[in-house]
């Protein structure tokens, strides 16, 4: 999305379901490991469609998906795996389900080991896009390199969301997200 995405919302986009996303959530840092669960599910139900159709149905995933509290959908049965195959508020596909029950599981290993989803993402901090790639795809399920990509970029990990001229480029600036970091 990057510099078309601040150009677009400032034409076309003014007044729609991006303009709140890219002032008020795009590329700005996530603390919380529901949070950063909720986006890279996003992301990855993104694959294929339009961010603008994510946007719009993003109430919906919240609801569908508890909240997207990792403890709850790590135990996901296969109950709820049918209820939310049927739940026309969200994408309807068997990968993308599987792969957000699959991944809560993950997270909730890794904050096993390091404490917390954050932790884990911070540790691994820098890494270039293609190294964040691999440990993606080494991780999780359902991560190619776009999901991955807009991932961090949508979460504070690699820069290029918004252009520096961009009002929301100094905002997020002022909080220092991982990407102007230099770990020493």
């Amino acid at each position: 999305m990057s510099n078309y995405y601040c150009e677009f919302v400032k034409g076309k986009g003014k007044g729609t379901v991006h303009e709140h996303y890219h002032d008020h959530e795009y590329g700005f840092p996530m603390h919380s490991d529901n949070e950063l669960f909720a986006r890279l599910v996003l992301e990855i139900n993104q694959a294929g469609l339009s961010w603008e159709t994510i946007l719009k149905k993003k109430d919906n995933f919240y609801e569908a998906f508890d909240q997207f509290d990792i403890e709850k959908v790590s135990r996901y049965k296969q109950k709820k795996f049918d209820a939310l195959m049927l739940d026309a508020g969200i994408i309807r596909n068997r990968l993308k389900i599987n792969a957000a029950i699959e991944n809560a599981k993950t997270i909730k290993g890794l904050q096993k080991e390091f404490g917390s989803f954050k932790n884990w993402l911070d540790q691994h901090h820098p890494k270039t896009k293609e190294e964040w790639m691999k440990l993606f795809k080494r991780t999780f399920k359902f991560t190619g390199g776009e999901i991955v990509n807009e991932f961090l970029m949508s979460t504070g990990y690699l820069p290029g969301c918004h252009s520096e001229t961009c009002p929301t480029y100094k905002k997020i600036a002022r909080l220092k997200p991982m990407w102007m970091k230099i770990k020493g």
